[in-house]
Order: structure tokens, then C-alpha cells, then sequence
């Protein structure tokens, strides 16, 4: 990607690496790549979806951009400006935040909602008065479609998808620009993840929101995001606008993915083929060389062995990592 920072781009992270050291023996340890070189930029305004199966290092990438885990290396330009010191995180932390995955286990069960919700707004000292903090809830609870009364009673009260209400009304209280979705409906009924969806676009139209939208659920992705980036064993394999990655697919392992997306045409769906890949998804701790996909990969030669293709821009905003990309969609 190119390197010249332009103004629209909010969020540029550049050859991102997470590695965690796992003890694998007496006294031995190895690196476990949970995310191993990764680079993308997310514009103002977007939401940029990452998709990819469980285990391939999504969670870990918008945890490590937020500065959750320390990023082993690479770098989190914001605004163009470097995320680095203490200082840069803390400032960085007003106006980034992050939805979590399960609204079972991340609300503390022994604080009501006004105190979940106000927590953000404790720590960073964002009000002068109790007026003026119980007047910022109740604003936050409103954008959530959560009522007065509720501030009073505990996440325990409430059914998943209104816990995760409450969580988003969290994320919301420093006033936050970019916020990292970690899959915040996978936990949600089917029913409810359509309304919560349909909050986080309101959300963005009413408050100027960008946000990297991690999920599994390709339909979900789609609806939402304006591009989609594809995932596999911590490196990115594709890039591209949303509609562009669905009915144009580069990467066998983007192809597989979506050909498991349901279709609501009974007609459409008895003509699609199912691509089925060989073998399980490799251990993180034992990855193969070369492209890390080639070992279910029907297309894979010996030259993919040998080194990571390239992440590269084969047409206009379409990135791919594949050393056959020409040859398996001529």
C-alpha cells in the first residue's frame, strides 16, 4: 500500500505484528504469530469489515491497534500522527474504543448501567458535575434506545441484545471517532443482530463514526461495510470494496468463504458449487512456509513454499496475497 499518508485516512496501520511466546518445553518457548504483518488503512467515515475464520488473528488485530496488547512490531498512525509514547495511547484512547464480542462477561455485574456506561467518563474526567455526568448517561442511553429507568438496574436484568446496547453506550461516552466492533452481534439472535446492525449505522450517519468491523458472518459484513479485508492464520489475503470481494473474489481462500454464504434464491443456490477446502486450518505455532494457505489450497505449486506471495493491488483498490493470481481467474 502506498506509504504517502493522505488527510481521508483516519486509521494507517503498517506491518503490524503480534507474536505471543508460548512455552512449548523445559525452559523452550516459541513465537505464536497471531497476527504476522499486516497492513491496511481505514478512510474517515468507513467502516472497513475483517473476516476471516476463528483463530485467524481479527480479535488480535483491532486489540493490538487500540494498544489492548503491545504491538511487537509496526506501526498505528492515527490522524497522521504515530500512536507510540504513553502519552500518544492515552490521547488515542479518547477517541478510539472498542465493542466487545460476548456482553455476557464484558459488563461488571456488580455496577449498575449509569456506572458501566459513566465508566469512560470517570477515568478520563469528562464532566464537571454530577448533573452534568448523569445528563451525558441518560444522552448516551437515548442514542442506544435504552430508557431512564434502566440506568438504575444491573446488566444481569437485561437480555443479551440490551446488554450490548449498554456496552455500545460505552463505547460512545468519550465521544469517541474510530471505534474496533469485535464481533458485537456473533452472541445475538438472529432477530436481534438485524436491529443492533441497523444502531451502529444510525450511529455512524448521527455522529461521524469510522469503525473496523470484525466479524465471521459474511452477510453481517457485508451489509455494513463499505470495504472487506480477508483474514487467514494472521496474514491478510484480500482487500477490497465490499460488492468487488463478493461477486469478484481473487483469493481461493476468499472464493471458499463466500460460497458458503447462504442464498436466499432457491434457484441461485442449487447453481452455486460449494468450495470445500481439504484439511483443518494449521496451528499458528507450526505454520507452513511460504503462503500460509497453500496446504489447502487446490492451486498451490511448489514456488508457494518457498515465500509469502506479496500483499499487492491487482486493479483499483483490490489488494491480494496469491503468486497464481492471473492464472486462476483468467
Amino acid at each position: 500500500m502506498s506509504e504517502a499518508l493522505t488527510r481521508t485516512n483516519l486509521v494507517d496501520i503498517k506491518h503490524l505484528k503480534e507474536y505471543f511466546n508460548v512455552n512449548v518445553g523445559f525452559f523452550k518457548t516459541k513465537p505464536l504469530k497471531a497476527v504476522d504483518d499486516v497492513s491496511f488503512t481505514i478512510k474517515k467515515g468507513e467502516t472497513l469489515g475483517l473476516v476471516g475464520e476463528s483463530g485467524c488473528g481479527k480479535t488480535t488485530v483491532g486489540r493490538t491497534i487500540l494498544n489492548l496488547y503491545k504491538p511487537t512490531a509496526g506501526e498505528i498512525w492515527y490522524d497522521g500522527k504515530l500512536i507510540k509514547t504513553k502519552e500518544d495511547i492515552k490521547e488515542f484512547r479518547k477517541k478510539a474504543t472498542m465493542v466487545f464480542q460476548d456482553p455476557y462477561s464484558s459488563l461488571n455485574p456488580r455496577m449498575t448501567v449509569s456506572d458501566i456506561i459513566a465508566e469512560p467518563l470517570d477515568v478520563h474526567e469528562l464532566y464537571t458535575s454530577k448533573q452534568e455526568r448523569r445528563d451525558r448517561i441518560l444522552e448516551l442511553m437515548g442514542y442506544v434506545g435504552l430508557n431512564s429507568e434502566h440506568a438504575s438496574r444491573y446488566a444481569h436484568e437485561f437480555s443479551g441484545g440490551q446488554r450490548q446496547r449498554i456496552g455500545i453506550a460505552r463505547s460512545l461516552a468519550v465521544n469517541p471517532e474510530f471505534i474496533v466492533c469485535d464481533e458485537p452481534v456473533s452472541a445475538l439472535d438472529v432477530s436481534i443482530q438485524a436491529q443492533v446492525i441497523n444502531m451502529f449505522d444510525e450511529l455512524q450517519d448521527r455522529l461521524g463514526l469510522t469503525y473496523l468491523f470484525i466479524a465471521h458472518d459474511l452477510l453481517v459484513v457485508r451489509h455494513i461495510s463499505n470495504r472487506i479485508a480477508v483474514m487467514y492464520l494472521g496474514k491478510m489475503v484480500e482487500l477490497a470494496d465490499a460488492d468487488e470481494i463478493y461477486n469478484h473474489p481473487l483469493h481461493p481462500y476468499s472464493k471458499s468463504l463466500l460460497s458458503a454464504v447462504p442464498v436466499p434464491d432457491p434457484k441461485v443456490a442449487r447453481a452455486n458449487k460449494r468450495i470445500v477446502l481439504s484439511g483443518d486450518i494449521p496451528s499458528p505455532l507450526n505454520a507452513p512456509s511460504g503462503c500460509p494457505f497453500r496446504t489447502r489450497c487446490q492451486y498451490a505449486k511448489p514456488e508457494c513454499a518457498e515465500h509469502m506471495p506479496e500483499f499487492k493491488e491487482v486493479s483499483k483498490g483490490h489488494f491480494v496475497a496469491c503468486h497464481r493470481t492471473e492464472e486462476i481467474n483468467d
